[in-house]
């Protein structure tokens, strides 16, 4: 309980900073919501007037201490273009991208792990060399061009999956996993590459241990011995890679969910960028930090689990 207290205390103020520095940053740009939004036939007047309605010209300090009682509301602010609440945009585009990271990370976890331990075990043959050479080929392919030619091959040759689009699970299961299934495999990929290798790495040096030797020696199966002992060890270089993986695949959803036109926090973000629309912008980063945040915590209190001998009194 006192690990967990201590990293939660750690972790408070990491999150305050790195959003803090984002509105600043995002203050001290010299791009204008207002002519933005006016156009470039706008007069000094009208953008003046508009800078007004949006609270833009007053003190920076003013307008952070604003947006961060809000949050503390829940209120994440609006929208400069359409006025809308970012609350209802983030929260209606979450479902979206959680589908998508979340379906990109079982496929990582089951081909990776499973991949990596399969090679493991059989060392030095020609299925060792096939798993090490497609997950560097993996590894190496941008989720982009991946996708691509998954909709190529299972959307427009095959006609198995739908290429674009998204079906809410509250409407149809079926319709859902068909909408989620490919864009998560592209993603996922890579997170498999990584695992696999990393998988791969650790249970060969498990199996190299004294005590795998040993129970071995003892008559144990080499299944249990694998799965049992080795296993366990080998996890927690695995473990501190999938939390690495996380941010990969919060980044990489941006441009798979742009290629499958899927309505989700990517798509969000990239129309924010592009409008210049620091509301959306902030509540993404927000997120982003919360959840890399919490999984790194995740993964340092299962070490405790993995390993006794990080536990702490």
């Amino acid at each position: 309980m006192r690990a967990v207290l201590m990293r939660l205390l750690t972790a408070i103020p990491l999150v305050f900073v790195v959003v803090s520095c984002t509105y600043f940053l995002s203050l001290a740009s010299d791009v204008d919501p207002a002519e933005i939004i006016l156009g470039g036939n706008a007069t000094q007047d009208q953008i003046d007037t508009l800078r007004d309605q949006l609270g833009l010209n007053r003190p920076g300090f003013e307008q952070y201490w604003d947006w961060l009682t809000g949050l503390f509301h829940g209120d994440f602010g609006t929208s400069f273009y359409t006025g809308a609440s970012v609350g209802k945009l983030f929260f209606a585009a979450l479902p979206v991208t959680l589908s998508l990271t979340v379906g990109g990370l079982v496929f990582g976890l089951v081909l990776g792990v499973g991949s990596g331990v399969l090679a493991s075990v059989v060392a030095g043959t020609r299925t060792d060399r096939g798993v090490v050479m497609v997950s560097t080929v993996g590894q190496a392919a941008p989720s982009f061009f991946v996708g691509m030619l998954i909709i190529y091959l299972f959307a427009l040759q095959l006609g198995w999956f739908p290429a674009t689009g998204y079906i809410p699970l509250t409407e149809s299961l079926g319709g859902w996993l068909q909408s989620i299934l490919l864009p998560s495999f592209a993603l996922g990929l890579g997170v498999a590459a990584a695992l696999s290798r990393q998988a791969r790495s650790s249970m060969i040096l498990a199996l190299q241990q004294d005590y795998t030797r040993t129970a071995l020696s003892k008559g144990l199966s080499r299944r249990r011995v694998v799965l049992k002992h080795a296993a366990r060890n080998a996890a927690s270089p695995v473990v501190t890679s999938v939390s690495f993986q996380v941010a990969h695949l919060l980044g990489g959803a941006i441009v798979v969910e742009r290629l499958f036109a899927l309505p989700g926090l990517g798509s969000l973000t990239i129309d924010a960028v592009l409008r210049y629309d620091p509301s959306i912008i902030q509540a993404v980063v927000l997120f982003a930090v919360v959840v890399v945040v919490l999984v790194n915590l995740v993964v340092d209190l299962s070490y405790v689990w993995l390993n006794p001998k990080v536990r702490t009194t």
